[in-house]
């Protein structure tokens, strides 16, 4: 692959130059640039992830599944009107 030199970046500048306008330019550098940052700190979280991940120990105890857990019984209603509280036809 032949080397860039000054010549050819002049040439690929002003092709640039006039596909996007001085005035979008540095709007669309600013964007390049926020795009590399962003990348890069991913880059990097993942790596800080990779290496941070606890290995499985053989010495800890496996974790027993927790027993499911009945519902509670509803409380008894109470009638807004008056404040009682309603029973069932069978306690009355």
């Amino acid at each position: 692959m032949p080397d860039l030199g000054a010549p050819e970046i002049l040439i690929i500048a002003i092709v640039v130059l006039v596909l996007f306008g001085s005035k979008r330019l540095p709007d669309a550098a600013r964007s390049l640039g926020r795009s590399m940052r962003i990348f890069k700190s991913e880059v990097k979280g993942l790596r800080e992830d990779d290496h941070s991940e606890p290995a499985p120990s053989a010495t800890a105890p496996p974790v027993a599944p927790a027993a499911p857990v009945a519902p509670a019984a509803a409380p008894d209603a109470v009638i807004p009107a008056t404040g009682e509280a309603a029973h069932s036809a069978a306690a009355r």
